[in-house]
């Protein structure tokens, strides 16, 4: 395990560009068109293509946003991200999940909004574009690295599981500012999981990272060290438990999803060798 001292100042894969707000490239990126890829009826069941240029079979990266698991946010905070990774190379799969105040398709929570991320990360393996199905990141920023981390702890999940046996399977996963102990995320993971870990200890035992452990596949987990909503201190014992890669960077929870920050900077020098 490696852990980075915390960045002061531009790491070197950092671009000079001028500086644009994050709120804005979100705006900005409304002006794109990725192509919509739906896997359910639901209309939280659905994920967007960004796709490099090129004739492929293109890497894919999955990107998956936090939020609270709640309605509050959904996948366009993390176009940026997704726009940026294809401008690297990546075909970025966008998701969307169903969430706690998603009444439409039965809400969300344990187990529909696990059950859309492992449907959604499978459903590559029916999109009618050339993609590299053995080389598939998984990105997920605060409560979507909690789903990151589960995702690519799906081949080891006990069978008849919720998301066991996958069908496409993670070959590394970036979590951004993730959350990594459940217990220490308030109300929101208990309403996730429908219960408390005393009443629910089998779901908790296959949801929390802190508890899953390593999942099988190289992580990086990189985590500003001024994050006010998840701290730093979990990401430490995460790393020290289960020997994955942790940076450390300047910066707020939501540094992370803003591609000109030293902690997107981080995640792109990690993931460029692997795509």
């Amino acid at each position: 395990m490696w852990t980075g001292r915390p960045w002061t100042s531009r790491p070197p894969s950092a671009e000079r560009r001028p500086f644009v707000s994050l709120p804005l490239r979100i705006a900005l990126s409304l002006l794109s068109r990725p192509a919509v890829h739906r896997f359910g009826p639901d209309p939280s069941q659905v994920a967007d293509l960004h796709l490099p240029p090129g004739a492929g079979p293109h890497p894919v990266a999955v990107v998956l946003h936090g939020g609270y698991w709640t309605t509050r946010f959904g996948k366009l905070v993390c176009r940026p991200l997704a726009r940026d990774l294809a401008g690297r190379g990546f075909a970025a799969w966008n998701l969307e999940y169903r969430r706690l105040g998603d009444e439409r398709g039965g809400g969300g929570g344990w187990p529909m909004t696990f059950e859309d991320v492992a449907n959604g990360v499978d459903a590559l393996g029916d999109v009618d574009t050339p993609l590299d199905l053995s080389r598939v990141v998984l990105v997920g920023h605060s409560a979507g690295g909690q789903l990151a981390l589960w995702a690519a702890a799906r081949p080891i999940l006990p069978a008849g599981a919720v998301g066991a046996a996958p069908r496409v399977r993670a070959s590394a996963v970036v979590a951004l500012a993730p959350v990594t102990a459940l217990a220490h995320a308030g109300t929101s993971a208990v309403q996730l999981m429908g219960g408390r870990p005393e009443a629910e200890p089998a779901r908790w035992a296959q949801a929390d990272p802190s508890q899953v452990g390593a999942p099988g596949v190289p992580v990086l987990v990189v985590h500003p060290t001024a994050d006010a909503t998840v701290s730093v201190r979990h990401s430490r014992a995460y790393a020290q438990a289960t020997g994955a890669s942790l940076v450390e960077t300047a910066g707020g929870h939501r540094d992370p999803i803003d591609p000109s920050s030293p902690s997107w900077a981080a995640a792109v020098d990690w993931l460029t060798p692997r795509r």
